[in-house]
């Protein structure tokens, strides 16, 4: 089993936003909403990770993250994307992403 380690971006009232990591290494993010009866997820990673490690991936949110809020919940649903990581923009300065302006 992978160590994956998550670091809070964010958290408001029904929401929480992370950054997936192993070891030092970002796979990806994970966004959480909480209603009432049903968690919802979306999470992005790499093109690196096979279809059993997200899998198991997964697994661990469920046990270490969405477990752990204790949310009497119904339903955990998790939209997963895969692909490549573009970078993070913000308004305060497009451009500025460490790479060249396009």
């Amino acid at each position: 089993m992978a160590d994956y380690y998550f670091e809070r971006e964010c958290r408001t009232a029904a929401s929480e936003c992370y950054t997936i990591l192993e070891g030092d290494n970002p796979l990806g993010r994970l966004d959480l909403h909480f209603t009432s009866s049903v968690v919802h997820a979306t999470l992005c990673v790499s093109e690196s990770l096979t279809q059993e490690a997200i899998r198991e991936l997964i697994e661990i949110i469920d046990e270490e993250l969405v477990d752990a809020v204790g949310v009497n919940r119904e339903e955990f649903i998790v939209h997963v994307h895969q692909g490549q990581d573009l970078g993070v923009f913000s308004d305060h300065g497009f451009g500025e992403n460490g790479g060249e302006e396009h």
